[in-house]
C-alpha cells in the first residue's frame, strides 16, 4: 500500500511539474537574452542619409521606404509568435510557440521553442554566442533529447542571424557585415565573425519591401544529427505600419529539397511580433 501511495504521489509530481508555467529551458533563455542585454553599448544615433551612403540601391531604398531614416538604431531585437507549425519530420507537425532575440552589436542570437510531443512538453534553445551555435531540445523539460554542435551548426547559426539582420536594421550597418550589389532588386551580404564566413542574397520588390533572403550556407541537421545540403531560405510578407516603421507580419523558413520545397516554419501564417530597445 505504501508503495502504490508512494508511486502515485511521484506520478501526481511529475504531472504537476510537466504543466506548472516554471520552464528551466525558458529561464535560461530570459537569463541569456537578460545578460546579453546589460552588457552593451548603447546606441544613442539614428539612421540618417550618411548611412545609404555605399550600400546597394535596394537595400537604400528598404531603409527609406520602411521609414527607418531619422528613427533611433536599436541595440537589439525582440521577435514571438504563437501557435506556429513547425515540421519536424515528414510525419509529425508541431504546434510551437516561438520568442527571439537578436544583438546588433555582435552576432548573438538566441530562440525559445515551446511545444509538445505526445502530451508530453518539449522545449528547444537555439543559440549563437562567442562564435558557437548550439540546437538543444529536451524533454518533460529537463530530459535532454538532442544537442547538436558543431562547424556546421557555427555557421548555420551565423547565417540565420545574417538573415535577420535587416529585421534589425542597425545590425546590417555593422563593420563585419559586408554589402555587394547585384542588380537593382538583389544585393549579396556577407559576414565574417571570428573563424566564420558565410553569405546569402537579399531580394527586395521594387517599393522597396523585403521580400527574401537565399543561402548555401546553412545544413539542415535533422534531430538524429543527419545533416543535408541544400539551400535554405526565409521569407518576409505583409508588411504594416507600427511605431512609424514598416515591417513585415509573416516571417517564413523553407527548406529547397530536390524533392521539393518544405515551408517548415510558419506554415499556417501567423503573425510576428517585433520589438525593439
Amino acid at each position: 500500500m505504501r508503495i502504490a501511495l508512494i508511486i502515485v504521489v511521484a506520478l501526481l509530481g511529475i504531472i504537476i511539474f510537466f504543466w506548472i508555467p516554471y520552464s528551466p529551458v525558458g529561464a535560461e533563455f530570459k537569463r541569456v537574452t537578460d545578460e546579453a542585454a546589460k552588457n552593451i553599448h548603447k546606441e544613442t544615433a539614428v539612421f540618417s542619409e550618411a548611412d545609404l551612403q555605399g550600400l546597394p540601391a535596394p537595400l537604400q531604398r528598404y531603409l527609406s521606404y520602411c521609414g527607418y531614416l531619422g528613427k533611433p538604431k536599436m541595440d537589439y531585437m525582440r521577435a514571438s509568435l504563437t501557435d506556429v507549425d513547425f515540421i519536424m519530420s515528414e510525419t509529425r507537425t508541431i504546434k510551437i510557440g516561438y520568442q527571439q532575440f537578436n544583438l546588433v552589436e555582435k552576432p548573438v542570437r538566441f530562440a525559445f521553442i515551446r511545444s509538445s510531443l505526445f502530451g508530453i512538453p518539449f522545449e528547444g534553445l537555439d543559440s549563437f554566442i562567442n562564435a558557437r551555435g548550439s540546437m538543444q531540445g529536451k524533454l518533460a523539460k529537463v530530459v535532454p533529447l538532442f544537442n547538436q554542435q558543431g562547424t556546421s551548426m557555427d555557421q548555420a547559426c551565423l547565417v540565420t542571424w545574417l538573415a535577420e539582420c535587416l529585421l534589425v536594421p542597425n545590425a546590417a550597418l555593422q563593420d563585419f557585415v559586408k554589402w555587394e550589389v547585384i542588380d537593382d532588386r538583389t544585393a549579396k551580404a556577407a559576414i565574417t565573425w571570428e573563424d566564420i564566413n558565410a553569405e546569402g542574397v537579399f531580394s527586395f520588390a521594387e517599393n522597396g519591401e523585403l521580400l527574401s533572403f537565399r543561402t548555401s550556407d546553412r545544413v539542415a541537421v535533422d534531430m538524429d544529427g543527419k545533416e543535408t545540403i541544400v539551400d535554405w531560405s526565409a521569407y518576409f510578407s505583409e508588411y504594416y505600419l507600427t511605431g512609424g516603421i514598416l515591417q513585415p507580419k509573416i516571417i517564413q523558413s523553407v527548406w529547397h529539397y530536390e524533392s521539393g520545397d518544405s515551408i517548415y516554419f510558419n506554415q499556417n501564417l501567423r503573425e510576428v511580433t517585433i520589438s525593439y530597445r
